[in-house]
C-alpha cells in the first residue's frame, strides 16, 4: 500500500496486521483518482479541496487526496488499531496540519467536528457486512455536508445491493474483483 501520485507518490503507508481492517488496494485507489480526474461528469481538481474519509482505516484514500493537492481531510474512524496506524501514516508523511481524526461512528455519533462543514469529496469506504449504506447517505445528505457539486465515492462489495436516496444520482459504477466504486452527485 503506498501513495500513487502527487508530492509524496511512491512512499509507502504502514497497514494493518489484523483481517478487521481492509485496506484499499493500490490499483482499485488508481482508478478511482483516475476516473475522478478524467471523467467529464466529474472532473475533480484536488487543489485547495475540503475531504471527508468515513470509515477511513488506515487513510490511504485521504492520505493520497492530500499528496495531490487537497487542502484539508476528515478522517473518521472508530476502530482504535485502524486510527493508530492512521496516525503513524499521518506522522509519516508529515500531514499533520492538514489532517484531522475523528474518532467516532458515522451513523451513531453527533460529530460536531463535523457539523456545517461543506466537503468537496467524501469516500465512504465501510466494512462489506454493513448492509445500512443508505442511513450513511441520508446522514450525508441531511446534515448537508456535500458541497452542491461535490462527489461521493463508495467502495462495496461488487454484490451489494444498496439503495441510493433519491436525492443522488448514480455518475458511474465501476468493478474490480471482489470490488464495486460507486460514484455519486446531487440529481
Amino acid at each position: 500500500m503506498r501513495i500513487i501520485g502527487g508530492l509524496s507518490k511512491g512512499v509507502r503507508l504502514f497497514q494493518p496486521k489484523d483481517k478487521e481492517t481492509r485496506p484499499l488496494k493500490d490499483l482499485t485507489k488508481e482508478s478511482i483518482f483516475n476516473t475522478l480526474i478524467h471523467n467529464n461528469d466529474l472532473n475533480i481538481s484536488f487543489q485547495n479541496l475540503s475531504i471527508l474519509d468515513i470509515f477511513s482505516g488506515t487513510g490511504s484514500f485521504g492520505l493520497e487526496c492530500i499528496s495531490r493537492g487537497a487542502s484539508k481531510v476528515f478522517f473518521v474512524e472508530n476502530y482504535l488499531p485502524a486510527i493508530e496506524i492512521l496516525k503513524k501514516n499521518i506522522n509519516k508523511l508529515k500531514f499533520n496540519n492538514n489532517c484531522e481524526i475523528v474518532n467516532k461512528d458515522f451513523i451513531d455519533s453527533n460529530l460536531e467536528t463535523i457539523k456545517n462543514k461543506k466537503f468537496n469529496l467524501i469516500f465512504i469506504d465501510p466494512p462489506f457486512k454493513i448492509n445500512n449504506l443508505d442511513l450513511i447517505l441520508d446522514k450525508i445528505i441531511h446534515s448537508k455536508l456535500l458541497d452542491i457539486i461535490g462527489v461521493i465515492v463508495i467502495h462495496r462489495h461488487k454484490n451489494s445491493n444498496d439503495k441510493i436516496p433519491s436525492e443522488l444520482k448514480m455518475v458511474k459504477t465501476k468493478s474490480y474483483g471482489l470490488s464495486k466504486i460507486i460514484f455519486l452527485k446531487f440529481a
